[in-house]
């Protein structure tokens, strides 16, 4: 029986070092992201009593740096290594892994296109989860204001959501001296102003009036904000979407390549 052999088959020293360069950097990154999350969870006292993330009720930020934080570090590791010592098992891997989550994104941005009532109101129960929790993580606390801050908005649908939380809400029995009250940052900004005023919310509930809430907070919900921001920046998303997709079929590509190469090198002996 007659075998085909490659002639002068070897593997591609320029495909196998732009396989480890590329790789090298989300190793690192993810190696960062691990440090971050775990620093967080230190500043927090989270490492110290390990029952504290059980007893977080709203969602905790450094969750999702860690899990980024994890997928990234162990991609970048198979990566470097599977292009280093020339190993078809880590490099199957690798490209698996990254086929696998592009798979996952571009099933979940249809769904989401398709079922955009079901997401919008997904995501405002969500919200509405985190308000309830906004006083039990600083880092849900910070992602809250932040979010409120950079898109002028206050609450989910709008500023008496905050009737959840057991801080703001209104009723009598509460001794809260924030009751009836929002989070700063729902507050109007003035440009002129150096210093945040974190009271500027308290009491501003109690006044019935919507006109009169509007001069000094937002009224409009984040849910309703994201829906306003999203059609006005759709060709950042998109572009952010390609760049995304190009670099994960750049690391798939330099993976089967490799694969092809080794297996012709293999062939050979």
């Amino acid at each position: 029986m007659y075998y085909y052999r490659y002639e002068n088959a070897e593997v591609s020293c320029c495909y196998k070092y732009l396989m480890f360069s590329y790789n090298i950097v989300f190793w690192l990154a993810g190696a960062a992201f691990i440090a971050i999350g775990f620093w967080a969870w230190s500043e927090k006292g989270v490492l110290l009593d390990l029952t504290q993330v059980t007893r977080m009720h709203g969602f905790d930020p450094v969750w999702l740096v860690l899990l980024v934080g994890t997928v990234t570090f162990i991609l970048g590791f198979a990566g470097c290594v599977g292009a280093l010592r020339e190993n078809i098992c880590l490099l199957k891997f690798f490209s698996g892994v990254i086929g696998f989550i592009f798979f996952l994104e571009l099933t979940a941005a249809v769904l989401a296109f398709v079922f955009q009532d079901t997401v919008k109101e997904w995501l405002s129960d969500f919200f509405l989860q985190n308000v309830k929790a906004y006083r039990d993580d600083i880092d849900l606390q910070n992602l809250i204001d932040s979010l409120q801050r950079l898109n002028h908005c206050c609450g989910a649908k709008d500023p008496t959501d905050w009737n959840r939380n057991v801080y703001f809400n209104c009723t009598d029995s509460n001794p809260s001296r924030e009751r009836c009250g929002v989070p700063f940052s729902c507050c109007v900004s003035d440009p002129a102003d150096t210093v945040v005023n974190t009271q500027c919310g308290y009491d501003v509930r109690s006044q019935s009036s919507l006109k009169t809430w509007e001069e000094s907070i937002y009224v409009k919900g984040c849910i309703t904000a994201l829906e306003e921001w999203l059609p006005r920046n759709i060709y950042i998303v998109a572009g952010a979407f390609i760049v995304i997709s190009l670099l994960q079929m750049v690391g798939i590509f330099l993976a089967r390549t490799l694969i092809g190469d080794i297996e012709k090198v293999k062939f050979n002996y």
